[in-house]
Parts: structure tokens; C-alpha cells; sequence
């Protein structure tokens, strides 16, 4: 079974929304949207100590009553985390095993194999769901090239392998739809984004092709990634395509 808390992405897809300013507010807001799951973008929120995380982490979840995955983007994957990075890493792992912390961790596929093996390593040890992400702002990679992202994810150890890319073309949408579909058939628990004005839909449509997770913007927040419609209308459409 795969699952982020108590929710099983085996049976029904996830809507994430993505808290990146005002936690607390955004949060709430969020779960009024109906919000499946949260994730905590340290990187975004400015967050860099290990007190205010926590603390930050367990007032959402009790608030809430949401499963939380927590981020804390790098700088070459689109994020906005400015200190160093083994900071970075450190602040990842030790949340881990903070009582009341996140269910789930997202580390990228392209961070250096021991410090990702740090956070999946501590993930793994606190039972907690490992998403191994990677992020092309500038194109979409080749069908094969893809293929070869996620079965270096899952070799990596996620649990769930995350791939958003930049399509310049419905046949780039389609080539992602295409190997997300393929990989989740082969048994791998999967998230594809077709980022921008052409991968949109895929917003609402890559669940169908297998995707467990879909991430959507909080009403009255920016986005964190470009292409993002809001909780509710994911969730609205989402029903009236089931």
C-alpha cells in the first residue's frame, strides 16, 4: 500500500496543496478547499531552524487534521532555499524524527547520492513515505530519458517518484502521459506534472494515467510552480471526470 498518513493513494489520487506563505492561514484555507495533503515548503516560507519548523509542522497538522510532506526545495530544482547544503539536508533528516512531524519527505533525485541517502535512510527508519523528485523548468525530456528518471528514483529508494517537466508540445504531454502511465502499470507509485499553459490539464488528467498525487495552489496565494489551478477546482473537476 502506498500512502501518506492515513490516506492510501491506492484507491484515489491525493490533491496536494502547497502552503508557501502564512502557514498557519494558508493552511486552514487549504483544508477548507479540501485539501487531501499539505506540503511545508521550508525553502519558500523562509524557515531555516529547526524549532520554528517543528513548531510550525505540528500546529498545521493539529489544526488541520492533513498528513504533511515536507519540502525544502533546492535552489537548482526551482527552489528558494539560500543556505548551505548540508544545512539544508540536516534540517530535512532531523525533522524526521521530530515527534507530531511530517508523514512524508521530498528529497530530489539530483541531490548527492550520500545526503540523499541521509533523508531516505532517516525517512525509511521513521516510517515515513519517501516522494524522490526531479523538475525540468526548461523542456520535456525524452520518452526514454524519462523512463530512466523514474527507474533511478525507485532505485534510490522512493516510495513515490515525482517527475514535472516544461512541455513545448502536446506531443511532449503526451510522451509524459504515455511513461507515467507505463511505469505506474509496472507497479511504481508515480506523480507526473506537464508544467505551463500546455500541461495544465494534466493538472487534473495525469491521475488518470496513474499519477497518486496532484499538486494545486491555495486560494488567494501565489503558486508555487507555473500551470497550478486551485484546490477546489482540482477537486471539482477531478469528481466530475471520476
Amino acid at each position: 500500500m502506498i500512502h501518506i498518513g492515513p490516506l492510501d493513494l491506492e484507491k484515489k489520487a491525493a490533491v496536494v496543496a502547497v502552503i508557501l506563505e502564512k502557514p498557519l492561514e494558508t493552511s486552514r484555507k487549504a483544508a477548507e478547499m479540501g485539501a487531501d495533503i499539505l506540503e511545508i515548503r521550508l525553502d519558500l516560507l523562509g524557515i531555516r531552524d529547526l524549532e520554528t519548523a517543528s513548531e510550525t509542522i505540528r500546529k498545521v497538522k493539529s489544526e488541520t487534521g492533513l498528513p504533511v510532506i515536507l519540502t525544502n526545495r533546492s535552489s537548482t530544482e526551482g527552489g528558494k532555499w539560500e543556505g548551505k547544503e548540508a544545512e539544508r539536508i540536516g534540517l530535512l533528516t532531523s525533522l524526521l524524527f521530530v515527534k507530531d512531524g511530517p508523514d512524508a519527505v521530498d528529497i530530489e533525485l539530483s541531490t548527492e547520492r550520500e545526503a540523499r541517502a541521509r533523508v531516505i535512510k532517516a525517512a525509511k527508519a521513521c516510517g515515513k513515505t519517501v516522494i524522490i523528485s526531479s523538475h525540468d523548468f526548461s523542456k520535456t525530456p525524452a520518452f526514454q530519458e524519462m523512463r530512466t528518471i523514474f527507474e533511478e528514483a525507485f532505485l534510490a529508494g522512493a516510495d513515490i517518484a515525482k517527475l514535472a517537466v516544461m512541455p513545448h508540445s502536446m506531443r511532449d504531454v503526451l510522451d509524459l502521459l504515455r511513461v507515467a502511465l507505463e511505469t505506474r502499470e509496472s507497479g511504481g507509485a508515480i506523480c507526473a506534472i506537464a508544467m505551463g499553459k500546455l500541461g495544465k490539464h494534466t493538472r487534473v488528467i495525469a491521475p488518470f494515467y496513474g499519477s497518486v498525487l496532484t499538486y494545486a495552489a491555495v486560494e488567494g496565494a501565489v503558486s508555487a510552480a507555473p500551470g497550478q489551478f486551485q484546490v477546489d477546482e482540482v477537486k471539482k473537476i477531478m469528481e466530475l471526470l471520476e
